[in-house]
């Protein structure tokens, strides 16, 4: 079944294409593209965008720096990496909104509920930067928390490098298996590395679906329109 109104949650790291940190614009292009593609086929699409090519809160916190100040820095290095991608989205002929739970009414929109839902309706293209605007929360519960406001049928989870999820990290378990299906609950008892434990029952509370697959070409425009790709996460037994 094709979706009318879904989230697509990226990694950070998505946009750093060969690099090791920072941002690729051709690889941001190319996203970028497939998006408009998306879009142009009647599926209304909010975008979040993770940090972790730029900064990672938990990581400066492990190093001594206060975690409320290492998450709002994580925060608004999502605004920069949602910047480069709704520049590349008009390039590639989109309509869109930023919209910030951070105030920086310079460069996006403060975060209204029903505002995000308008956009939607008018054909935009809105992308969700600042995490929930509030420390000790991912973006993975960002892109839950916003899915659930706007009403989105699913969470499109582009991942890198990896077909979905697998009952261990394939880096460093040639024996592990991947999963085409499995319930939230499985993920969160299993600690499977999908979203963070605040995500998933948020996710599994309000029976909202996750579909996990790896951000390859044509990918997000195969998941969009219906196509069993990768790994999905629901209520439902496998």
């Amino acid at each position: 079944m094709a979706f009318s109104r879904v989230l697509l949650k990226l990694s950070g790291e998505a946009l750093m294409g060969e690099r090791s940190y920072g941002i690729e614009l051709a690889t941001v292009d190319r996203i970028a593209r497939e998006i408009v593609e998306v879009h142009e086929d009647r599926h209304e699409l909010a975008v979040v965008i993770g940090a972790g090519n730029i900064y990672r809160g938990m990581a400066a916190a492990a190093e001594g720096m206060d975690r409320a100040t290492g998450d709002f820095m994580g925060m608004l290095a999502t605004l920069l990496n949602s910047m480069a991608l709704q520049d590349a989205l008009e390039r590639a002929g989109g309509k869109t909104r930023l919209m910030s739970a951070i105030a920086v009414s310079e460069v996006a929109e403060p975060y209204i509920r029903r505002r995000a839902i308008r956009h939607l309706e008018k054909g935009r293209i809105v992308l969700f930067a600042g995490g929930t605007g509030n420390p000790f929360f991912t973006t993975d519960t960002a892109a839950a928390l916003r899915s659930l406001e706007i009403g989105a049928e699913a969470i499109l989870m582009a991942k890198n490098g990896v077909e979905g999820v697998y009952d261990g990290d394939p880096n460093t378990n040639p024996d592990a298996r991947f999963l085409p299906r499995l319930t939230h609950l499985e993920a969160i008892e299993k600690g499977l590395k999908v979203m963070d434990t605040t995500a998933l029952s948020l996710c599994m509370d309000n029976s909202l679906p996750i579909y996990v697959f790896e951000l390859a070409e044509g990918n997000i425009k195969r998941v969009a329109a219906g196509e069993r790709v990768g790994t999905i996460i629901s209520n439902e037994e496998a």
